[in-house]
């Protein structure tokens, strides 16, 4: 998943460093205040990918000393600071460019050129959003779920992050394309400069989507129910456990869990020595630590079933 994720940063930083020039080169022809803030918002995409892509080598880390369960959690840290960038140099700066595009009206240049641009970046923008899609796609389908619901809960945030980012530009080169086509249309530069603050209003409501999934991820946010259930019952079905009296799964990175459960063990298991209790828990760590979404479990035994 990792190497997947990777796949998918790498594609969007490409995809928005060309997007960047671009739009920058288009912006200066025409004098757009849609195409100046569509070029920040891809100065700040590219950017925030840069930082993703940081995350992702960080956290790959094997544990240490220090991180004795690895350094999973950076990849929310840095992805947090994606979102702020997001918010402040793409969403203030837009809307600071409308805004000063409503002050100091200017006209519009080689409309063509913006135009030229804008199609052009909305097919990069396209594929770098269909990459993230496709591998969204395909963790939500391994997870049984949908892919609104795979936004919501996905522990990894990279995919996460460059699909809203990338459907955000979408909407904002619809936007900018939009304004750009009624300010030559009605030769009123206000349209410009609507089309600016839209597409800031987009990029900060974006960030502080991400910015609370990374939150909640930072603070190990408990697993989902249809991540912890089918670790329940595989403890269940265990025949000396009497009853799971708590079970706590939280995410130490994206798919990486730290499982602490509180078993009372059935009346027959506790008859038997307690070298041979022990050896069962160690047989249930064990079993469970198979699975790679599990990077460390820990078994009390708790009071005797009623």
């Amino acid at each position: 998943m990792a190497e997947e994720s990777a796949r998918t940063v790498v594609v969007a930083v490409a995809a928005n460093l060309g997007i960047a020039i671009a739009k920058t080169v288009a912006a200066l022809f025409t004098g757009s205040a849609s195409l100046w803030a569509e070029a920040a918002h891809s100065v700040a995409d590219t950017g925030n990918e840069v930082l993703l892509f940081v995350g992702l080598r960080r956290s790959s880390g094997e544990p240490d000393a220090a991180h004795p369960f690895g350094r999973g959690q950076e990849r929310y840290f840095w992805s947090f600071l994606a979102a702020l960038g997001i918010f402040l140099v793409g969403g203030t700066l837009s809307i600071g460019e409308g805004i000063r595009s409503l002050l100091l009206p200017e006209p519009l240049e080689s409309l063509w050129v913006g135009v030229g641009v804008l199609l052009v970046s909305a097919c990069f923008e396209g594929y770098s959003w269909h990459t993230a899609r496709k591998q969204l796609r395909r963790n939500a389908r391994d997870r049984q779920r949908s892919l609104f619901q795979q936004l919501r809960r996905a522990s990894d945030p990279s995919a996460t992050t460059v699909f809203l980012e990338d459907s955000a530009a979408l909407v904002g080169l619809a936007l900018a394309l939009i304004a750009l086509l009624l300010h030559a249309w009605t030769g009123w530069a206000g349209w410009d400069a609507l089309g600016s603050i839209a597409i800031g209003v987009l990029l900060i409501a974006v960030a502080f989507l991400l910015a609370v999934r990374s939150k909640a991820l930072m603070l190990e946010e408990a697993a989902p129910a249809d991540v912890a259930d089918p670790i329940r019952a595989r403890v269940l079905d265990v025949d000396w456990v009497g009853e799971l009296a708590d079970m706590h799964a939280v995410y130490l990175g994206p798919s990486r869990l730290l499982v602490n459960l509180w078993i009372r063990p059935s009346s027959p298991a506790l008859g038997n020595s307690g070298g041979e209790l022990a050896l069962r828990v160690d047989r249930l760590r064990s079993d469970l630590l198979t699975d790679d979404g599990i990077a460390q479990v820990t078994v009390t035994l708790v009071g005797s079933p009623d």
